[in-house]
């Protein structure tokens, strides 16, 4: 085995974590948005309609953090 199959290895294992790590993320970060879209919506029932346009939007957003870090992943180890 050669260094450069070595290098390529260990690479590929370092951007595999790097990617679970980068799903954590927007995980988080989502369960956060659609929770304190549920408490509005507990607290203000009449702006249900326009929090859950709010609460999509902010998932999208947040969802094309996960989708950068896949590409990434798919750069780093072509």
């Amino acid at each position: 085995m050669d260094a450069t199959s070595v290098v390529a290895a260990i690479s590929g294992n370092i951007a595999t974590v790097g990617y679970g790590l980068a799903a954590i993320g927007p995980a988080i970060g989502i369960g956060i948005v659609v929770g304190k879209t549920i408490e509005s919506i507990a607290r203000q029932p009449e702006l249900a309609g326009r929090l859950q346009v709010l609460m999509w939007i902010g998932i999208a957003f947040t969802e094309a953090l996960a989708l950068i870090g896949i590409a990434t992943y798919f750069i780093f180890v072509s």
